[in-house]
């Protein structure tokens, strides 16, 4: 499995789909599947049996996941850029954008 340019508490630009231009919060990455699930994108209604959590049971409006080429990061500026890999002043790999050079966390 290779790095992922997304990672958990990313923010992110959706490129495609229905719900293309919006940005929102990665909650968690399936690296597995190459999907994340970003908060309010990508809503989807679901059929639930009344249980614990929820006793009337019922429609409940969630988050599905998103195949994360369609995501781009947005870094501190608020402008959606292409992720890089380079050595920090540690020696560390980190990510950077591409289009203003500057590390990201």
């Amino acid at each position: 499995m290779s790095k992922l340019h997304v990672k958990k508490g990313d923010t992110v630009l959706v490129l495609s789909g229905n719900d293309k231009g919006k940005r929102g919060k990665v909650m968690r990455v399936d690296v597995k599947n190459n999907r994340a699930i970003v908060e309010g994108v990508r809503i989807i209604s679901k059929h639930t049996r009344p249980n614990a959590d929820h006793p009337q049971g019922g429609i409940i409006k969630q988050e599905a996941p998103i195949h994360i080429s369609n995501l781009m990061v947005v870094d501190k500026n608020g402008t959606p850029s292409r992720i890089g890999r380079k050595k920090d002043e540690n020696g560390k790999l980190a990510r950077y954008s591409k289009k203003t050079g500057e590390i990201i966390k």
